[in-house]
């Protein structure tokens, strides 16, 4: 899942992109308030990671703004700030959940895949289509409970399609999920993937709505099982 984080602490930044790329998500990641703005009401993330104290314009200037938009997408406010006025003010301005520094990186990539799959009306952290279950947190995929292997790229296009069953994601769609800024991408990588998952474990998975992209079913018909 491709993710927004808006810190300016140099150091704390870099360690926070590390490990959360380390724990599958793909990461932006901006360092003041107006690039946080620009990104979250222009980019297609599944969650941001907000700092409170940001230059150019506060975090909770860029929260305000944002809600503002009617922008859903889920946020994390990430600050120093420990007083309690300020964790209310960020939850009545539009916060979805609320870390204070220093985080675990376990612990805030948790809370992500918790916020994501609220956002997507997600209750069980697994996924699961047919025989098909997948487990965000564990990053495993199984198929009539064999686990199958599939590639970093491989999941997170499962994982994307999985979460929003039932509606068609285009292909533009489905790589702004799976590559973060500066990726070289190739123009059929999404439809390599696409075949590669297919193969691995049902061919009637992934379905291609012609001129449009591509879905994952509710339910699969009993053919495709």
């Amino acid at each position: 899942m491709r993710i927004l984080l808006a810190e300016d602490d140099p150091l704390l930044g870099d360690g926070l992109r590390a490990g959360l790329r380390q724990l599958g998500f793909q990461v932006d990641w901006v360092r003041d308030g107006l690039a946080a703005e620009r990104e979250l009401c222009t980019g297609d993330y599944a969650a941001a990671v907000l700092d409170l104290g940001l230059p150019l314009r506060d975090g909770l200037q860029v929260l305000q703004s944002v809600r503002a938009h009617k922008l859903s997408t889920p946020v994390l406010v990430l600050t120093a700030r420990q007083a309690v006025l300020d964790r209310i003010e960020g939850l009545d301005l539009g916060a979805d959940d609320y870390v204070v520094k220093p985080v675990d990186i376990h612990e805030l990539a948790a809370r992500l895949r918790s916020l994501i799959r609220r956002a997507h009306g997600q209750l069980q952290d697994s996924l699961c289509c047919g025989p098909v279950r997948l487990s965000p947190a564990a990053r495993q995929v199984t198929l009539h409970g064999q686990s199958v292997a599939l590639s970093g790229r491989e999941f997170d296009l499962l994982h994307a399609l999985m979460l929003n069953a039932g509606r068609v994601l285009s292909r533009e769609q489905l790589e702004q999920q799976l590559y973060s800024w500066g990726t070289e991408v190739d123009s059929n990588a999404v439809e390599v993937h696409i075949h590669h998952v297919r193969r691995k474990l049902l061919p009637g998975l992934i379905q291609t709505v012609r001129g449009v992209g591509y879905s994952v079913p509710l339910t699969l018909p009993s053919m495709a099982v």
